[in-house]
């Protein structure tokens, strides 16, 4: 079992930066690729980037790439998710999940945290 527990989230200008993070309970977190998605109002869960076990492969979402960058301590056992040039188009809830490859389908992620509210204001 992981828990999943995000933070970071609030409201910032267009162009502004936020760092999210997502700390995870249990001794096996290491073992699982992380992922972000985010879900604006109406729409679906979509993904935004993931990493594997290591930290030594990514992949992101095209409309966030060099913009986000995703990383992870597994010491800390905690992923981030660092969001620069923000746009209102970001504006979503964000998820952290943890699954077992590094995978743009939300089937892939057996674990998932409750959100945190990113709000990018123009």
């Amino acid at each position: 079992q992981v828990q999943l527990v995000e933070s970071g989230g609030g409201l910032v200008q267009a162009g502004g930066s936020l760092r999210l993070s997502c700390a995870a309970s249990g001794r096996t977190f290491s073992s699982y690729a992380m992922g972000w998605f985010r879900q604006a109002p109406g729409k679906e869960r979509r993904f935004v980037a993931a990493i594997s076990w290591s930290g030594g492969s990514t992949y992101y979402a095209d409309s966030v790439k060099g913009r986000f960058t995703i990383s992870r301590d597994n010491a800390k056992n905690t992923v981030y998710l660092q969001m620069n040039s923000l746009k209102p188009e970001d504006t979503a809830v964000y998820y952290c999940a943890a699954g077992i490859a590094v995978s743009p389908r939300r089937t892939d992620y057996n674990y998932w945290g409750q959100g945190t509210q990113v709000t990018v204001s123009s």
